[in-house]
Parts: structure tokens; sequence; C-alpha cells
């Protein structure tokens, strides 16, 4: 599992990295993208046509704040 702590510094992470099993955040795939069209989660870059990444900054305000 991947902890705040083992995230990167800076750069980004793909949802993979942040949603569990894997990741810090124990939310569905659905409940993420609903959150992000609501605004309860940080908004996506698009790397490429099949690239979608978070910022590691975005992520870790995330769970600093409680929010995730």
């Amino acid at each position: 599992m991947l902890h705040q702590a083992e995230l990167p510094e800076t750069g980004f992470v793909r949802l993979k990295s942040i949603l569990a099993p894997e990741g810090p955040i124990p939310v569905s795939k659905s409940t993420w993208w609903a959150g992000v069209r609501d605004g309860r989660f940080p908004k996506p870059q698009k790397l490429g046509a099949r690239v979608t990444v978070w910022r590691v900054e975005d992520i870790r305000a995330l769970i600093e704040n409680g929010v995730a």
C-alpha cells in the first residue's frame, strides 16, 4: 500500500497509486470520479489521450485535510 510518506515529493501520480488497495485513499473509482465532478477531490491533468494524472501536492493536501 502506498502511504502518504511513500508518495513522491513532487510530480504526478496515476489513479491506481491514489485509490485503495495500493493507494492511501479508500474509495472506489466511481466515488472518486463523482468527487472530482462535484469538487470534493482534485481535478486531474491529461498528459495524453489515455493518460490522466493528479499532482502529488494536491493528493497530499487532500490527505492532510482529512477529506479522504
